[in-house]
């Protein structure tokens, strides 16, 4: 006869978790601003490194203000004459109250200094927000920053004239929170238990391109009210805080959203869980040392494991190593898996 085949195997031991869905999703930032000068001009100067990461405020690019100044100066000069032209209706206006007290001129004459006074006084207004106007359009010859984030590649070169609000200078992108937009399917939003939102999603979680996982859990903050019905999926978006920089927008990552009420599985190791034409299997060692082939239902990946849902009981030992040598009804040798030695088990937790 055959000797025993000596195998290890791990007991199975049932886990509360919550329901799962992983997907592939894309970054974006939280803010892609269009920088585009409010007044037009001969562009003189770049003040800042394409691709830098720049501060709210700071000098992006210079305008030519010598036209914005002059302007200025002359709305200056109008304000100061219009003050004179004020001076003067006001003197008038308080001679003719003084006649008027004495009898000396008509109520009509000291009604038309006073009205002289009021025009004087709407025209002194209208100077002076002239004057705001050439101050505010001489700043916007400095244009900064609206926020900060990182800077796109200059659009114009020095000596090209630019118009006011039409011309794409650059472009700027916060990078702090980073949104990562996802979606699932209207078969998997139902299996979680229906439409998601911030509410009922303990948690988002994304995985890096390396295979790492985020060092934060991210929220929700958009999750659309109806599957959209060209694709068949719910659109979804997370914030995740991104003070480091390790993220960049248009990135490819994975995302597990971890949503639904808790459940009773079992987690074993991907190399334990074989496939045939009939569904997934695992070997289990019976009280006779004789494996048997158990059908399994499973669920996703954490990690290097099988998330079982249906087809084990506490207690059951699950063979992980020498699948290759085994049929069912083999005697074997079983062999209790070292703890130490095994992969830990990451599972989700709230």
């Amino acid at each position: 006869m055959n000797p025993p085949i000596e195998v290890t195997f791990m007991a199975a031991e049932p886990v509360k978790m919550p329901m799962s869905l992983e997907t592939i999703a894309q970054t974006e930032g939280a803010k892609e601003i269009e920088v585009r000068p409010r007044v037009g001009g001969i562009l003189l100067k770049r003040l800042y490194d394409e691709g830098a990461a720049v501060e709210a405020g700071q000098p992006l690019f210079l305008i030519d203000p010598e036209p914005f100044q002059n302007a200025l100066k002359e709305a200056n000069a109008l304000l100061r004459e219009q003050s004179f032209r004020m001076l003067r209706a006001q003197s008038d206006e308080n001679r003719q109250r003084q006649l008027l007290a004495e009898n000396f001129v008509s109520q009509r004459a000291y009604d038309l200094a006073a009205v002289d006074l009021a025009i004087e006084e709407a025209a002194l207004q209208a100077a002076k927000i002239r004057v705001q106007q050439a101050q505010l359009n001489l700043s916007y010859t400095t244009v900064k920053a609206p926020v900060s984030g990182v800077t796109g590649r200059s659009q114009f070169s020095e000596g090209t004239l630019v118009s006011a609000n039409n011309s794409l200078l650059t472009t700027l992108t916060q990078l702090s929170p980073i949104w990562v937009r996802f979606s699932f399917s209207d078969n998997e939003v139902a299996r979680i238990g229906g439409h998601l939102n911030e509410k009922n999603v303990h948690s988002v979680r994304m995985i890096l391109p390396g295979g790492s996982e985020y060092q934060q859990d991210g929220k929700i903050n958009f999750a659309a009210s109806k599957i959209d019905p060209m694709l068949g999926t719910q659109q979804l978006r997370a914030t995740f805080d991104n003070t480091e920089q390790r993220i960049l927008p248009g990135q490819f990552v994975r995302v597990r959203v971890i949503a639904g009420e808790f459940r009773t599985v079992y987690i074993v190791p991907q190399v334990a869980v074989l496939a045939s034409d009939l569904g997934r299997y695992v070997y289990v060692i019976d009280e006779h040392n004789a494996v048997i082939q158990r059908p399994v239902i499973a669920d996703d990946w954490i990690g290097k494991d099988w998330i079982i849902l249906d087809g084990l009981n506490a207690g059951d030992r699950v063979v992980v190593d020498n699948l290759i040598k085994l049929s069912p009804g083999k005697i074997v040798d079983p062999k209790l898996r070292d703890a130490t030695s095994s992969s830990p088990v990451n599972v989700p937790s709230l």
